[in-house]
């Protein structure tokens, strides 16, 4: 990535560039959310990039071994360095991100502008209902991940598993099992006819449907060829057209609207 930047050379200020820390080697200080790793971490990635700065930097998730409150003051340290613009998150749950509110309030610090949860037509519990109290009292932004649940939300997993394809990986295989419920590949077949009245591929519409929602910022896409991507992108045009009713027929297809609960007191 670092090579590509330097070779297109583009102005610092037309993109924005994001990296995260957690994992790293097999050491004792190689992982985590110490404020050992966060800085040496962060330093060793914008070596790698060739960059002075990142503009967001992610938590890539939590450490229950660091005190929050270390963890909140070594991100604030890369934000007063100037090697990243903005803090987040990576699958926390909204108890730890209001926790590390809670320790950036009190010490006069920045908390987590945004976090990474996974949210698509299968997923949608944490954005839609555990969420739901952050994105007035704190503004939180989401930048999510899976919109098309591995795949399965394209239709492509319906005959079976193609060679290649992600599933077709044992080890996510695994991982994902539960999404090829023959009852859950039924209703992916039965989203096709809305794709097609809406100009669209099953996979646009999945995309669209994600960055649809008013607290999504932006929608990570998983493709591995270049006309998977293009095709990705075309979900752009496809957001405006998903009114009211189109977004009524799309539940009452996949039924996986989650129960609202009682609001923080």
């Amino acid at each position: 990535m670092g090579a590509a930047l330097k070779d297109l050379a583009w102005p610092r200020s037309s993109y924005v560039l994001s990296t995260k820390i957690y994992w790293g080697g097999p050491g004792p200080n190689d992982t985590g959310l110490s404020r050992k790793h966060i800085l040496e971490g962060t330093r060793a990635c914008l070596d790698r990039l060739g960059v002075e700065y990142v503009d967001l930097l992610f938590a890539h998730r939590p450490d229950p071994e660091t005190p929050m409150e270390e963890t909140v003051r070594a991100f604030n340290a890369c934000l007063d360095k100037g090697w990243a613009l903005y803090w987040g998150t990576s699958e926390w749950s909204a108890a730890e991100l209001a926790d590390a509110w809670r320790v950036a309030d009190r010490l006069g610090l920045v908390g987590p502008a945004f976090e990474q949860p996974q949210y698509n037509l299968l997923e949608r519990k944490r954005v839609e209902v555990e969420y739901g109290p952050l994105y007035e009292s704190v503004g939180l932004g989401l930048t999510t991940w899976s919109p098309l649940a591995s795949g399965v939300l394209t239709g492509k997993y319906g005959g079976g598993v193609p060679a290649g394809s992600r599933l077709a990986d044992p080890k996510y295989a695994a991982m994902l099992k539960d999404k090829l419920d023959p009852a859950i590949l039924a209703k992916v077949d039965k989203l096709a006819p809305i794709a097609k009245g809406l100009g669209c591929s099953l996979a646009q519409l999945g995309v669209a449907w994600a960055a649809a929602n008013p607290h999504v910022s932006t929608v990570i896409l998983g493709a591995s060829k270049p006309d998977q991507l293009a095709d990705n992108l075309g979900a752009l045009a496809v957001v405006p057209k998903l009114t009211p009713g189109v977004l009524a027929r799309i539940e009452a297809v996949m039924e996986t609207k989650p129960e609202p609960v009682q609001k923080w007191r």
